[in-house]
């Protein structure tokens, strides 16, 4: 009587634990998806700027281009067109951003770095773990509480 008991347990044991792994598996699909697409939503909101403030840029790089276009010619130094080149720079270089192959230009270097640089990446102390930033918290809180008192 008693192995049957004991192994009917152990067939609930086993059906809660591969539950359990399915719920942390979803779980963890759903925090990958999500963090996804906050990735995507603030990268849309990055082009959506660049895309902005080129709209202001070049019509500040267009008057101003104009005016120094006129000016120069007015008064006969063509040193005066001399700020068109950096403006044309950053001009150039948002339209880039805004509506050319920038980000994929980055991308690939990243993938580039993450590849054959990964060294470059590692984090000072290494990768925080739980008994590390347990050792922070304790240390944190014992030293408040000599504070308070």
């Amino acid at each position: 009587m008693g192995f049957l008991l004991s192994k009917s347990m152990d067939a609930n044991f086993r059906r809660q634990q591969e539950f359990m792994l399915h719920n942390a598996r979803l779980q963890m699909e759903r925090q990958i998806l999500m963090q996804n697409q906050m990735r995507e939503r603030q990268m849309a909101m990055q082009i959506a700027w660049s895309r902005e403030f080129l709209k202001y840029f070049g019509t500040f790089f267009t008057v101003s281009s104009v005016g120094l276009a006129v000016g120069a010619m007015k008064r006969k130094k063509p040193f005066l067109m001399a700020p068109i080149v950096p403006l044309s720079f950053i001009l150039a270089y948002q339209m880039d951003s805004a509506y050319g192959t920038l980000v994929y230009r980055m991308r690939g270097e990243a993938e580039s770095i993450m590849e054959s640089e990964h060294d470059r990446l590692d984090m000072p102390h290494g990768t925080p773990t739980f008994d590390s930033i347990e050792k922070d918290r304790r240390a944190r809180s014992s030293l408040s509480s000599l504070l308070e008192k």
